[in-house]
């Protein structure tokens, strides 16, 4: 496991070409780790084309440039502060893109054919990524690999888009915020982050904690809401923010892996404790388990709680 130390604290780096050796235990093991007692990592040897990455980058900054900056700072919000007055509006320029199960990218304005192409094919390339994200996270929960893809899908599969977002030079860093502190709604978020400009902040153990840019193109993951949810609260999304600077324009891209609108969401059956049973029953089957594993134990109250309440 690499880490990464900011601030005496260390960000997990898990190494996907762990996979696939004698190390694979090892890595799953940090992988659990990472999404139970941190809900935010970075994946190197992901397997995406890192040149085409860069290209996404490059393309990305060139149309800010091009066709956002100028209407950024000539925004009501710009203006406002200028007086040393402040807003509920996050400091960032930005759009959405939805990939599926429709894609809307044909609509942003002016943007590039090259770029609709480019991020057709880093989307399809990410979306390879995180359906194996999301087996080796069910994987590391006990669940069937398809857990989670099949908890999430709609009619039409999952829902994958992907907010593209500028955090541009700020006069009063102090008094805005890029993005105002949340935790993200859905189920997996990969982000491709600017490799030179900080400005990412998540929360952990009582104090902010600095995400420091991705260099070599890592991909920098962090679990949302309905994973929680999903997992039963063993994998728990993190409150993180981003914070505003003088010098530097922090570029963000930023894809959600989440599940489709009309997913009916809940804990994974298999994760639930048994519920509904009378304390007389547990301890009859206690009398003649209680030195084994608690494991098959608990599963038996389940069903018989399920049972009963049928």
């Amino acid at each position: 496991m690499v880490l990464i130390k900011e601030r005496e604290m260390e960000i997990p780096v898990i190494d996907f070409g762990e996979l696939d050796g004698e190390n694979r235990s090892k890595t799953m093991a940090l992988l659990d780790h990472a999404c139970d007692k941190w809900g935010f990592f970075m994946v190197d040897n992901h397997g995406i084309d890192k040149e085409l990455m860069e290209k996404v980058k490059k393309m990305i900054n060139s149309h800010y440039e091009e066709h956002l900056k100028e209407k950024f700072y000539q925004s009501e919000m710009v203006k406002a502060l200028s007086e040393g007055k402040t807003s509920d509006a996050d400091w960032e320029s930005s759009f959405f893109i939805s990939h599926k199960p429709t894609s809307n990218i044909c609509e942003i304005p002016n943007i590039s054919e090259e770029l609709s192409k480019t991020m057709d094919e880093y989307v399809c390339q990410l979306h390879k990524f995180a359906e194996r994200l999301s087996k080796l996270m069910c994987e590391n929960l006990g669940l069937d690999q398809e857990d989670i893809m099949k908890a999430f899908s709609g009619s039409k599969g999952p829902a994958f888009g992907t907010k593209v977002a500028k955090y541009p030079e700020c006069p009063r860093p102090e008094l805005m915020r890029g993005l105002r502190e949340h935790t993200d709604a859905g189920r997996i978020i990969l982000l491709l982050q600017d490799d030179q400009v900080p400005g990412l902040e998540f929360f952990k153990d009582g104090k902010w904690f600095p995400i420091p840019p991705s260099k070599k193109n890592t991909i920098f993951v962090n679990t949302g809401d309905q994973l929680e949810i999903l997992s039963n609260g063993r994998y728990k999304s993190v409150v993180h923010r981003v914070m505003t600077l003088k010098h530097g324009s922090r570029l963000s891209i930023a894809t959600f892996y989440n599940p489709a609108g009309e997913a009916t969401i809940s804990p994974a059956p298999k994760l639930l404790y048994p519920s509904g049973y009378q304390f007389q029953d547990y301890l009859k089957l206690y009398s003649t388990t209680k030195f084994g594993d608690k494991g098959p134990r608990l599963e038996t109250m389940k069903k018989m709680g399920n049972a009963d309440s049928a």
